[in-house]
């Protein structure tokens, strides 16, 4: 069963650091771009992060420069470095498979609040 398991949420301060994780089961997963994605409350999700096969990544533009997404195959797994974190971060946050039939993990929490 093709399977996304996050983990790293929970509350930080503005201006704290974060880290999500990712665990990917039942498929290929070195082969697979990879992305993050979030849905703030009353509002869509929104694509932040991707990583290809080969490393290739790109943010979007609420992100960029504090966030960092990086992979490890060799644990199936990708990450969600967050710095420098914001109340407007604040958000439930998806890893996702992207593809034909996306794949969703199960969201976790992060709240940015002092």
């Amino acid at each position: 069963q093709v399977q996304l398991v996050e983990s790293g949420g929970g509350l930080v301060q503005p201006g704290g650091s974060l880290r999500l994780s990712c665990v990917g089961f039942g498929f290929e997963f070195s082969i697979w771009a990879m992305g993050w994605y979030r849905q703030a409350p009353g509002k869509q999700r929104e694509l932040i992060a991707t990583i290809n096969s080969g490393g290739l990544t790109s943010y979007s533009p609420s992100v960029k420069g504090r966030f960092t997404i990086s992979r490890d195959n060799a644990k199936d797994s990708v990450y969600l470095q967050m710095n420098t974190l914001k109340p407007e971060d604040t958000a439930v946050y998806y890893c996702a498979r992207p593809g034909a039939t996306m794949v969703w993990g199960q969201g976790i929490q992060v709240t940015v609040s002092s």
